[in-house]
């Protein structure tokens, strides 16, 4: 998830071409934001000190990457002790997911400034740095749950996971009607800092913390987070409609590329209503056993078609809906139709598999396309002099 107050254009337009996401030659264009002042001027001081620390050799996209795999890292570590969301970790194991998110926080702050500082500002950063935002989204919000042993809550789990997916590809999907990336009065910056402070808790406060009752409402303290989720997702729904509905800036109130604003919701519908169907009818209780395999499984199909959306946006062109993406769900729907001719647990981790490298092998495909287009290097910059440094 990329800071709101750091997220800067890389670059004027420039060739594309899309047919089926594919790029080939024509305009690809950025995600214009609609930027607002920081109610968090001591993070920004501490954003701009950070990137004058980085060597101007280091390209953008090799600082975002970097912050992405700590944040995958540190989660995996916390899935490793906790996996099925219900267990108590090592004490250090929710610091070490404290300091990969405020890492991964950090470098996807100043991955933008570089851009500019060192003029290697192009359209692959911009999608680049969308593309690690929705995958690391996956990791937050497993990684949140985990740490407040959600997973003894299952319908509560389920929810929270799946509303952060929602409301990520909310933001992209008014994005891709309006042309515009908007902000709201509490954003990423608010929710990671809040999320660090949590992970926080669960160290100093172990599971007897989440577990404890407050008094009065008598609700124990891991569904005050749940709550708030609940809440924020009604909150940025409503304004991410509100957009949806009247925003269309193309003809006749249509997307950016003449398509229905409604076209968006089949392919996140897609995956919610799978994943919601096998986890209610699953015979073995497939998602409250396994729910980090899970959401993994289903997550990355949710980053798969986030990425699409974003590049749809990008490309002014129209998202289809067959996607390979929807064949390790499918594999879980249809083993359930037959009775579990096979066994669930393994046709899920199929499912894990097929999805994962169906991302990795779209999101390298559409990388090495653009920058093979633009002449560029996706992890590389051209040498600089002292001239070409702001």
């Amino acid at each position: 998830m990329r800071s709101s107050r750091s997220r800067e254009p890389r670059n004027p337009r420039l060739p594309y071409l899309v047919k089926r996401s594919r790029i080939c030659s024509g305009n690809l264009e950025f995600v214009k934001p609609s930027f607002r002042d920081t109610p968090l001027p001591l993070m920004q001081r501490y954003w701009e000190w950070l990137v004058g620390r980085v060597p101007a050799w280091i390209a953008p996209n090799l600082i975002t990457i970097v912050g992405l795999a700590t944040n995958v890292f540190t989660t995996l570590v916390l899935v490793y002790y906790c996996p099925t969301a219900t267990e108590q970790a090592p004490l250090w194991a929710y610091l070490l997911c404290a300091v990969g998110l405020f890492v991964y926080q950090s470098l996807d702050a100043i991955d933008g400034k570089q851009a500019r500082r060192t003029n290697s500002s192009s359209p692959l950063g911009e999608l680049f740095d969308h593309g690690c935002d929705s995958l690391s989204t996956v990791f937050v919000v497993l990684g949140t749950s985990i740490a407040v042993q959600l997973g003894t809550n299952p319908d509560w789990m389920f929810f929270c996971c799946f509303a952060g997916m929602f409301m990520f590809y909310c933001a992209h999907w008014q994005t891709y009607v309006s042309g515009t990336l908007r902000f709201g009065i509490i954003d990423v910056t608010e929710v990671q800092i809040f999320i660090i402070i949590m992970y926080l808790l669960a160290a100093v406060g172990g599971s007897a913390f989440w577990q404890s009752l407050i008094p009065v409402i008598n609700i124990q303290m891991k569904i005050v987070p749940a709550i708030c989720t609940f809440l924020g997702a009604i909150f940025s729904c409503t304004n991410y409609f509100r957009v949806i509905f009247t925003g269309g800036k193309g003809k006749n109130g249509s997307t950016i590329a003449g398509t229905s604003v409604l076209s968006p919701v089949l392919h996140i519908g897609s995956v919610i209503i799978l994943a919601m169907m096998i986890y209610k009818k699953s015979a073995i209780q497939l998602f409250e056993k396994h729910p980090c395999v899970y959401i993994l499984a289903f997550g990355f199909v949710s980053a798969k078609i986030t990425n699409k959306l974003v590049v749809a946006h990008m490309t002014k062109s129209e998202m289809h809906l067959h996607d390979i993406a929807f064949l390790g769900p499918g594999l879980l729907f249809l083993d359930q139709y037959f009775n579990s001719f096979i066994d669930e647990y393994l046709v899920l981790w199929i499912a894990l598999i097929l999805s994962f490298v169906d991302l990795v092998r779209y999101c390298v495909s559409v990388c090495n396309q653009i920058a093979s287009h633009l002449h560029i290097f996706v992890f590389r910059i051209k040498p600089l002099t002292p001239s070409t440094l702001q």
